[in-house]
């Protein structure tokens, strides 16, 4: 068996980029065998940037705003993921749906967090959908990203429960710190060669 190649991975976010914190203490401490090579966001001013910088990785901000079309600014997001050398790309908190054009430069090799049980609850403000709709169990699913909404295959999930007294704010705390660990442990599996890149 071939070992795998190591983990390059390129983060992109749009906000306060606490999965991407996640992904940087693991590597810090040594429980995850990779290089966070850069760190781009689509919103100037994301805290992202900043715990990016902290930690000594490259930080670049492609606002979508200046582009004429989607296709334009994901040209623009691979040309700076290729110029980095990433092999694999991690949407963590990446509030923009990318195009085939962007998933095509890297088969197979794009995965997202998202915070509810796939596939419910998929697209924005899944806790709130999830509390409203009263489930007793929620949680957060890594998935390969696939050209819909939170539709690709299921890597892994963690399940969370809605206990009694919970609020929205509540949960989506307990929530986030579920995809803290599950998003370290699906890219342990990477790195260790046990999860393999998609083919559709």
């Amino acid at each position: 068996m071939t070992a795998p190649s190591p983990l390059n991975l390129g983060v992109l976010v749009s906000g306060v980029g606490s999965n991407l914190q996640a992904i940087l203490d693991a590597i810090g401490a040594g429980r995850l065998s990779a290089r966070v090579k850069v760190v781009i966001a689509n919103r100037p001013g994301a805290q992202a940037l900043e715990r990016a910088r902290a930690a000594g990785v490259s930080a670049l901000t492609i606002p979508h705003k200046d582009f004429p079309s989607r296709e334009a600014f994901d040209r623009a997001l691979v040309g700076a993921l290729r110029e980095a050398e990433v092999n694999w790309i991690v949407l963590a908190g990446f509030m923009r749906v990318l195009t085939p054009e962007f998933l095509s430069a890297f088969p197979g090799r794009v995965i997202n967090i998202h915070p509810s049980l796939l596939p419910a609850f998929p697209g924005v403000d899944a806790a709130k959908q999830a509390f409203e709709y009263g489930v007793k169990l929620t949680g957060c699913s890594v998935h390969f990203v696939d050209h819909g909404v939170d539709s690709g295959k299921i890597i892994a999930q963690r399940a969370v429960p809605i206990e009694v007294g919970d609020d929205l704010s509540s949960l989506g705390a307990r929530i986030h710190s579920a995809e803290h660990g599950l998003l370290v442990d699906v890219l342990r599996e990477i790195a260790a060669g046990r999860v393999v890149p998609f083919e559709a």
